[in-house]
């Protein structure tokens, strides 16, 4: 974390000024989901194309090489080599900012509609096709004290510390965060820094963890992470946006970021994708009352007025050349055995002429 404090270490008005423009700018583009790092192989098209926030879980499967039940009708992601995936894909959440500010050219995309979501979808995935490895999955909300961990993720991150106690005593530990960050207008002695520090530490013992166990990256099972930071939400709540507490949390976010995702990166040696996305606040989805199936008229497709049918789901090609293929075996195999029995020699073939034959041979 030391060359963390050296990015930080600069010209304290020259870093407000920077953040002041650039929250200008993020008040006019929005939400982010941005790419921090990624493979040739898993191409990033630049551009400003919005992404649905509701499609991040998609957009991740895909990234891993994994098939969804609905078409991706995004252009940012170009289709990749076949045989060719990436061994990690590392999605961090950080509510309370629409943007961090981070070197101009990485990948970055608007993102809208930013529903919760969550890689549970992705997660049953790597767990189905992969139940006879060991896959390393780990998604963890500190602030709301959520964990999911799943295969080597036990073993690997079995000293984690994931509640906020054990996070708060880790601060205290050697090793900790305060001792390279530099804090400027933040406090340690406030719940909502607390909150930001333990998450900032929480990342930095996660990087730690996997450069200590680098065999995680060579086996065959792709692995899943999943993070949802909140400290900034926090103390922008507590002190404002415009406060020299949550500009200073911002940069050091940015920061730890980008080192963060660096080791990740380095750790599966070049073959992970490391994603973003900053969020301001989340919105609620919307519902609507729903009626009884008896007051409309039934048809086999709700969303058109023909009376049209489903449209085929992903399983359908697959369903498709079982059949057709199953079925021109059977017709050749039917094919071959009536040839053989059309021209088969009852005297020395088949034992139902046998008595046949021999009467045959008296007469």
């Amino acid at each position: 974390m030391q060359s963390v404090g050296k990015l930080l270490k600069m010209n304290r008005p020259s870093v407000y000024i920077l953040l002041a423009c650039s929250s200008i700018i993020n008040g006019i583009l929005g939400d982010r989901l941005t790419v921090l790092r990624s493979p040739e192989y898993v191409s990033f098209l630049d551009g400003q194309w919005p992404v649905s926030g509701e499609k991040i879980p998609d957009l991740v499967a895909l990234t891993m090489g994994f098939s969804v039940q609905e078409d991706l009708d995004w252009p940012g992601l170009q289709a990749g080599p076949l045989f060719q995936r990436p061994r990690a894909n590392v999605l961090v959440v950080v509510r309370g900012v629409d943007s961090l500010d981070l070197p101009k050219n990485i990948t970055s995309y608007p993102l809208e509609n930013p529903v919760p979501f969550t890689l549970d979808s992705v997660a049953n995935t790597v767990h189905t096709l992969f139940a006879d490895s060991t896959p390393v999955v780990l998604q963890l909300a500190p602030s709301e004290e959520r964990l999911y961990m799943m295969g080597m993720a036990n073993t690997v991150f079995e000293d984690l510390p994931v509640t906020l106690q054990q996070i708060r005593g880790r601060l205290s530990q050697e090793g900790s965060v305060l001792n390279t960050l530099p804090l400027n207008s933040l406090s340690r002695n406030n719940e909502a820094d607390l909150l930001f520090l333990s998450e900032v530490q929480v990342l930095h013992d996660i990087s730690a963890l996997l450069l200590r166990h680098r065999h995680l990256a060579k086996d065959h099972a792709p692995d899943l992470y999943s993070l949802e930071l909140s400290g900034l939400e926090e103390i922008g709540r507590r002190y404002g946006q415009d406060s020299p507490q949550f500009q200073d949390a911002t940069s050091i976010m940015a920061a730890v970021m980008q080192k963060f995702a660096d080791n990740v990166y380095s750790v599966y040696s070049n073959n992970a994708v490391v994603e973003v996305v900053t969020v301001k606040t989340f919105e609620v989805p919307l519902t609507r009352k729903s009626r009884s199936i008896l007051e409309s008229k039934q048809i086999s497709n709700p969303g058109s007025p023909y009376n049209l049918a489903y449209k085929y789901n992903f399983e359908y090609a697959v369903i498709f050349n079982i059949v057709l293929w199953l079925m021109i075996v059977l017709a050749l195999a039917v094919i071959a055995i009536s040839y053989n029995l059309w021209n088969m020699d009852p005297g020395y073939d088949s034992i139902i002429y046998r008595m046949t034959n021999q009467k045959i041979r008296m007469d």
